[in-house]
C-alpha cells in the first residue's frame, strides 16, 4: 500500500505545537432538528485526563447522525451540536494518564466505549459499558459534565455519540478511542468505527456461527454486508441476502453471499419461501443501512 500521503500529513503535522493549546477548526455545525449543516470556525480545547485528541481526516455518515440530525427524539436534541461517529484520524495530543497512545498514531473513534471495570465490561455476554456506553441523550464530556467543543465567542456546542466526527478535530475519552496498523488505509478505516463492527460483531459475537451455519441477512447495505463478510469468514455454508434492490446482489456475492432473494419478485412472503426452510442459526435485519 502506498502510505505516501500519510508521510506527508504526519511530517507537517509533527512539526505543529499545538500540544495543550486551543485549536480554532472548521466543523459541520448542527443548529436545531432538521436544519441545514452549517460549515463554522470551532474552538476545540485540550484533552484532560484520560482525553485524546484527534486530527479527523476521514470521516462517513450513517443512518443515526441522520436520525439525531432530524431530531426524531425530541428527549435526544442537544443543539447546537457536532455530528458524525464514523470516522479514522491521527493523534494530537493526549490529556493526563493515557499511556496507550501518542501523537501520531493512527486510531479510529468508537462510540460503544469500555472501560474496563464496570459489570458490564467485566461481563463477556455484554458489552454495554456503564460509563461509557452508547447514549444519544448524553452530549457532554463524562469527566465534568463539559464540552470541548465552542463557537468563537465562547459559548458550548455538543457533543455527540461519544465521538463527534463531522470535525477536522474533536476530542474523546481514551475509553472510546482505538489505535490501528499505520499500514491501515485510513480512507476506508471510518466503516470500522460503526458498520462494519456491527454487522462482523452480529455474526461473530452474538450468533457465534459455526462452520455450516445457515444465515439469512435482510437489507444488503454496509451493515448487511458486513454480516455476509462475518459470516464467510466462519465458515458459513449458506448465506442468503434478502433486499429489494437487485444492484446490491453483485455486491453481496463478492463478500460471499450464495444466494438472494428480491421481495418483489415473491408471489408469497419471504417467510414462506422454501429455501429459508431450513435451519438458520442468524437472521439479522440490516435495512435502515
Amino acid at each position: 500500500m502506498d502510505v505516501g500521503y500519510h508521510k506527508s500529513f504526519e511530517s507537517s503535522f509533527e512539526s505543529a505545537d499545538t500540544t495543550g493549546k486551543v485549536i480554532t477548526c472548521k466543523a459541520a455545525v448542527a443548529w436545531g432538528p432538521g436544519q441545514p449543516l452549517v460549515m463554522e470556525d470551532v474552538q476545540v480545547a485540550p484533552p484532560q485526563q484520560m482525553e485524546v485528541r484527534v486530527k479527523i481526516l476521514f470521516t462517513s455518515i450513517c443512518h443515526t447522525d441522520l436520525s439525531a440530525w432530524k431530531g426524531e427524539n425530541e428527549a435526544q436534541r442537544a443543539y447546537p451540536r457536532i455530528l458524525g461517529h464514523e470516522a479514522s484520524g491521527i493523534v494530537e495530543s493526549v490529556g493526563e494518564g493515557v499511556e496507550d497512545m501518542k501523537k501520531g498514531d493512527h486510531v479510529i473513534p468508537i462510540f460503544q466505549g469500555q472501560c474496563g471495570n464496570c459489570i458490564c465490561c467485566r461481563n463477556e455476554k455484554t458489552n454495554l459499558c456503564q460509563r461509557f456506553g452508547v447514549n444519544p441523550l448524553k452530549s457532554v464530556m463524562v469527566n465534568d459534565g463539559k464540552t470541548r467543543f465552542s463557537t468563537k465567542d465562547g459559548n458550548p456546542i455538543f457533543h455527540f455519540l461519544n465521538t463527534s466526527t463531522f470535525s477536522e478535530y474533536t476530542v474523546l475519552d481514551s475509553a472510546c478511542v482505538v489505535k490501528i496498523d499505520f499500514e491501515a488505509p485510513l480512507e476506508t478505516m471510518s466503516l470500522l468505527s460503526c458498520g462494519v463492527s456491527t454487522g462482523v460483531g452480529a455474526a461473530w459475537n452474538v450468533a457465534n456461527l459455526q462452520p455450516g451455519s445457515t444465515v439469512a441477512i435482510f437489507g444488503l447495505g454496509a451493515v448487511g454486508l458486513a454480516v455476509a463478510e462475518g459470516a464467510r469468514a466462519r465458515g458459513a455454508s449458506k448465506i442468503i441476502g434478502v433486499d429489494i434492490n437487485p444492484n446490491k446482489f453483485a455486491k453481496g456475492k463478492a463478500v460471499g453471499i450464495t444466494e438472494f432473494i428480491n421481495p418483489k419478485d415473491l408471489g408469497v412472503p419471504v417467510h414462506e419461501v422454501s429455501e429459508l426452510q431450513p435451519k438458520i442459526e442468524l437472521r439479522t435485519s440490516c435495512t435502515q443501512n
